[in-house]
């Protein structure tokens, strides 16, 4: 059987599927010197194709899940990715064909796939009570093998879980090690239900809250605070009777609000409670704080649509213009359900991440990647008290994946450790792995890997400590 890509931009120059698994024993040092204490595993997850797409067309956030990890011991580090063999891959590498149409739209699938979960376990990866799953937020987790990635069995966790799906975006508390997460639709497509779940150390359930969202969209991301759990809506909405007829699972219906569900971290449904702002769109969080009434929420906000590949009911792109990092915040002393905006910075970035430590907790440092107008993008560090952005001006043919903060120390001060940065070198064909000294940005990677391959494309991920791959639990210190 023939396998013809379709020549559409998602699928040429670097966009073009890799569909390969990689072993590279060791990388080779470009320039400086892997820092010594850089101990441990980064884990992330992206998007490949393990076919051409059934209708000719796609969105970049489809694809097939691949797994990878850079595993650093003393200087030496290796690099491996594996496809995450979901029931849909295995369908498909059976069938030797995509067995799945329209992103997310059950009804388009080949009649030999109905009834497989076709979840692509595609966007991020998590370690937490000992084991390391890989997540995508149309299904449950797939175990995976933290040293091998090999792919193990698909897990409601024990049995502790009802909802038909979980997050991509769990937030993992790395002091008191535990695991907050949700699930939009958790009743199936296009229904209103939502759950958030607690898991201890131990993995062991420690709360779970259900609710009716005000619609049945999309939720991509949210945020926990030290007393709260921060859930955004935004009018990227589902329906039914569109999926039957073969439509896109999402819609953007701009004649509608934000909506903002606030509720305290053990919290039951009856103390929610519910904020609403203008019509905007946000698809990551950088972090939360509570702050005595007041519950901020940073967010990359866009004006507009953040999935422009959806369209209204009637069609319509609407574009949002570039995002920009955000604080949205609730007062829950105010008899008002008005969320207020505040601009953080006047730059224009994604894929916020902060010192994990400090996830939910007050905090002074976030990490972004920088687009620039000529398709090449950067990292760079906001100071939100100085509101001065800290920029890697490489001046080269380079794009960059999402950063990974990693701690010189389990209590040393924020952001006092290493940037981790995957590279894609445009004009070389390959990828570099860089590491920078996580506050000093500026001055360039104080070393680069060469990586004899072209990672594609990763979404999210975590950093793993050596210690916590043998203990199960993370051993982390806010600095006094």
């Amino acid at each position: 059987m023939e396998i013809v890509f379709p020549k559409i931009p998602l699928y040429e120059g670097w966009g073009k599927p890799l569909r390969t698994e990689s072993n590279v024993e060791g990388l080779e040092l470009v320039e400086g010197h892997v820092p010594e204490g850089l101990n441990g595993t980064w884990y992330r997850a992206g998007p490949d194709r393990q076919f051409a797409p059934k209708d000719g067309d796609d969105i970049f956030i489809d694809g097939e899940g691949m797994a990878h990890m850079l595993r650093f011991d003393r200087g030496h580090v290796t690099y491996r990715s594996r496809w995450v063999r979901t029931e849909r891959f295995v369908a498909q590498e059976k069938a030797r064909r995509t067995l799945f149409g329209r992103y997310r739209n059950r009804y388009t699938a080949d009649p030999e796939a109905q009834g497989l979960n076709p979840g692509t376990a595609n966007t991020n990866m998590l370690f937490h009570a000992g084991k390391l799953t890989v997540l995508k937020e149309d299904d449950l987790p797939y175990e995976i093998d933290p040293d091998t990635l090999e792919t193990g069995k698909r897990t409601d966790l024990d049995g502790q879980v009802s909802a038909v799906s979980l997050s991509a975006h769990p937030k993992l508390d790395l002091i008191r090690n535990e695991y907050v997460t949700y699930s939009f639709q958790a009743k199936g497509d296009a229904s209103r239900e939502m759950a958030v779940y607690i898991f201890g150390p131990d993995g062991k359930k420690v709360h779970e809250l259900w609710f009716e969202a005000p619609w049945a969209g999309v939720v991509h991301d949210f945020a926990v605070t030290e007393e709260h759990i921060v859930i955004p809506f935004f009018p990227l909405i589902t329906d039914l009777d569109v999926l039957k007829e073969g439509g896109p699972f999402y819609q953007w219906h701009d004649d509608k609000p934000c909506m903002v569900a606030v509720v305290p971290r053990r919290g039951t449904a009856d103390q929610l409670r519910w904020f609403k702002g203008p019509t905007v769109s946000a698809g990551h969080m950088m972090n939360a704080v509570t702050d005595g009434t007041k519950v901020h929420l940073d967010v990359v906000l866009y004006h507009g649509n953040c999935f422009p590949f959806f369209a209204t009911p009637d069609g319509r792109t609407c574009d949002s213009g570039p995002p920009q990092l955000t604080r949205m915040t609730m007062d829950l002393a105010r008899n008002s359900d008005e969320i207020q905006l505040a601009p953080l910075t006047r730059r224009s970035g994604e894929m916020p991440r902060t010192d994990d430590r400090y996830q939910g907790r007050p905090y002074r440092h976030g990490f972004m990647i920088l687009r620039e107008p000529d398709g090449t993008s950067s990292v760079s560090r906001a100071d939100l008290e100085t509101g001065v952005i800290d920029v890697w001006a490489h001046g080269d043919a380079i794009s960059v994946h999402e950063p990974q903060f990693v701690p010189r120390s389990p209590d040393s001060p924020e952001a006092d450790g290493w940037l981790l940065v995957i590279l894609n070198r445009l004009d070389k064909g390959h990828s570099e792995l860089a590491i920078f000294d996580a506050l000093k940005l500026a001055n360039g990677p104080i070393a680069r890997l060469h990586l004899p391959v072209r990672v594609r494309s990763t979404f999210h991920g975590s950093w793993v400590p050596a210690e916590t791959l043998k203990t199960g639990r993370y051993h982390m210190e806010i600095a006094a």
